[in-house]
């Protein structure tokens, strides 16, 4: 009994200690200086740009193919055995440049023989005209009667006219002798020949040999298909005097195939169909533009684009500094106190890698470019300028 009641003595004795020295050691802490404040905020640093002004003009996009101004299928004119094949395949050719040879011997012969038909009709009419120039004078003098000078008149004038037709004979077959050489109808770039020499082509109809074809490829079309909305939209513009329609003069119209940046082909709408295609709801047009380089061929794809609206004083913006608040677009503009301000804009199309700005900007506002992620409207930001069309900001002070 004692033995527990000196244990329980001795437990709150070290409690006792314990606690007194917890307390000392409290006391010898310095003094807290009270809970800390909210952490001072940092004013953001952004890129600022100033719109482009410029006069501009919307563009409108197609897409088409590339034809040539002239294609010619190059067959024979007359039958015969094919003896030289003149063409070097896949090059150019010039307008009369000889490409194909059938066998002229038969065709020579025609022509001589054409020849001594003509010759003997000659013979015949001048002694036709001799008997008529002496049965005019016959006739005056009455030996013979009225009935056989009138016979012999006849006669010449009978033989003057089979000389015609054997002289339109040897027409004829000195032509038929010339179509022997099948020469280049037009210039431009030739295909590979279908015949090769030694083999019989058939000539002068409907399914005549072909033996190669030819495109001209200086200038070049290109085909493309105009919406029904678009179209009507150029009408009414020409009717305001906005734009000219294409019906009525050249319009302007630039080009990119499929592996080109930008529009690096200028050249002109030169040609609008009569009638829009009823199954398609389109009108077909034709623009036409130089190919020096001979470089683009026929059934390439291309992309054109042409003038969609008349000149009009607008903004040009970097795309990126564009913002989407549920379907409306928006931009960050800086106020005199450089505070963020939150501003609604019209946009227009892409022109030059720059956005179209149709309304809701002046051309000395400040818009955010570059930091959109840590801007708050009516909060201060520290400005840095920039050019508009230049990829990296500059180094300068703000305005």
């Amino acid at each position: 009994m004692s033995s527990s009641r000196a244990s329980s003595r001795l437990f709150w004795r070290s409690f006792a200690a314990g606690l007194l020295i917890t307390v000392s050691l409290s006391a010898c802490k310095p003094a807290a200086k009270g809970p800390a404040g909210p952490p001072q905020a940092t004013i953001p640093d952004v890129t600022v740009a100033k719109p482009i002004a410029r006069r501009l003009t919307d563009w409108d996009e197609f897409t088409g193919r590339l034809t040539s101004r002239e294609k010619v299928e190059v067959r024979a004119r007359v039958s015969g055995y094919l003896t030289v094949v003149s063409l070097k395949e896949g090059t150019e050719v010039k307008a009369g440049d000889l490409l194909f040879t059938i066998d002229p011997r038969p065709y020579e012969a025609i022509v001589q023989r054409a020849e001594a038909v003509l010759a003997q009709a000659k013979t015949n009419a001048e002694l036709a005209n001799i008997e008529a120039k002496n049965a005019t004078t016959l006739r005056q003098g009455q030996v013979i009667s009225t009935e056989e000078s009138e016979r012999r008149l006849k006669s010449a004038a009978g033989e003057q006219a089979a000389v015609r037709a054997a002289e339109a004979m040897v027409s004829a077959a000195k032509l038929d002798l010339e179509f022997t050489q099948i020469r280049a109808p037009i210039s431009g770039r030739i295909s590979d020949a279908r015949v090769t020499e030694g083999n019989l082509v058939t000539g002068g109809t409907k399914d005549a040999t072909l033996l190669t074809t030819i495109v001209a490829l200086d200038p070049i079309y290109c085909d493309i298909e105009v919406d029904e909305r678009s179209a009507l939209k150029y009408r009414e513009m020409h009717k305001s005097g906005e734009r000219e329609s294409a019906l009525f003069g050249l319009i302007p119209a630039e080009m990119a195939l499929v592996n080109q940046v930008g529009w690096p082909h200028q050249g002109q709408i030169d040609f609008v169909d009569n009638q829009i295609n009823p199954a398609t709801g389109t009108i077909r047009a034709r623009a036409v533009f130089p190919n020096k380089d001979r470089l683009m061929s026929p059934g390439f794809f291309a992309k054109v684009r042409i003038p969609g609206s008349g000149e009009y004083d607008g903004l040009l913006i970097r795309d990126a500094a564009v913002g989407d608040d549920q379907g409306s677009s928006y931009v960050w503009v800086l106020d005199a106190e450089d505070k963020a301000v939150y501003r609604p804009i019209t946009l227009g199309p892409l022109l030059d890698g720059l956005r179209v700005v149709r309304g809701g900007l002046k051309a000395d506002d400040r818009v955010i470019i570059l930091g959109l992620m840590s801007v708050r409207n009516g909060n201060k930001v520290k400005p840095v300028l920039a050019d508009m069309a230049l990829a990296a900001p500059t180094k300068d002070k703000q305005p």
